[in-house]
């Protein structure tokens, strides 16, 4: 490939597939933003996470041979359980990944970095 993107590639039984990360992190953001109780990525404006543009902020995937692992930072609302939330943004996230790529999700890193009265 000519850019410097990293990919995860899997073989099939007539060629290659090649998964950009950019993919796999599209992914992840379009899952969390479904989990009730978050309100957004953190470093991420609110704006962004709401919209079509996907900067990627507050969310970092990691190739691994045959694998993937990823790392959220989330502001959630208040009065949500934090830990709830943790695990249900987990579960989508792999299996939101994993359904639609074929990968492995390893584990899925969730940092409760901030909290709001009000999703804006």
């Amino acid at each position: 490939m000519a850019d410097n993107k990293d990919y995860i590639t899997s073989t099939l039984e007539n060629g290659t597939v090649n998964i950009n990360e950019d993919v796999i992190t599209a992914i992840a953001v379009t899952a969390v933003k479904d989990v009730e109780g978050v309100v957004g990525l953190s470093g991420d404006d609110l704006a962004g996470f709401l919209g079509r543009k996907n900067s990627g902020k507050g969310l970092k995937v990691t190739l691994g041979e045959d694998s993937v692992q990823i790392d959220c930072s989330l502001v959630v609302l208040y009065g949500h359980s934090v830990v709830e939330i943790a695990r249900n943004v987990q579960t989508v996230v792999s299996n939101a990944v994993e359904s639609m790529t074929g990968l492995k999700v390893s584990h899925v890193d969730v940092n409760i970095s901030g909290i709001t009265m009000s999703r804006a």
